[in-house]
């Protein structure tokens, strides 16, 4: 027998099951997140008012992505103000709020730095433990048993 039971989640469109679809549909029906421009607090709200049909976690999931980006700081940390969700200016940005964009690019490039700096490291372990092996066959072969 057949469970006809209604689920009690709604179920969102096709187009929009993931955080990268709710992001790519703001980008695409808003220019404040096209633009990086920095948003409002609160523009989840506006968002769910002239978007119903998004998801309420993946749009905060989303919105946490966008204002994560590097071009999203970097607008962050040289505003002077905040934008609705139609473009209309909104609060100012603090200087606490510049700063904390600011710093979260430097950790984030620092990041990136430390990481490259690992791999090369690595990279060059592998180099110099391919070329021990190489001398070692050379030596075997020049010093083998015939």
């Amino acid at each position: 027998m057949e469970d006809h039971t209604p689920s009690l989640a709604p179920r969102a469109p096709a187009e929009l099951r993931t955080v990268k679809d709710v992001l790519k549909a703001l980008r695409e029906a808003f220019p404040v997140f096209a633009e990086y421009k920095p948003l409002a607090i609160g523009i989840d709200k506006q968002a769910i008012a002239n978007r119903p049909d998004f998801d309420k976690k993946l749009l905060k999931s989303a919105i946490g992505s966008h204002t994560r980006s590097i071009s999203y700081l970097k607008a962050l940390q040289n505003a002077t103000h905040r934008f609705n969700i139609d473009g209309t200016s909104a609060d100012p940005v603090t200087p606490a709020q510049q700063e904390l964009a600011a710093q979260q690019l430097r950790e984030h490039f620092k990041a990136g730095a430390e990481k490259r700096r690992a791999e090369k490291v690595a990279a060059e372990a592998v180099a110099a433990e391919q070329e021990r092996m190489r001398k070692l066959a050379t030596l075997a072969e020049k010093f083998g048993r015939k």
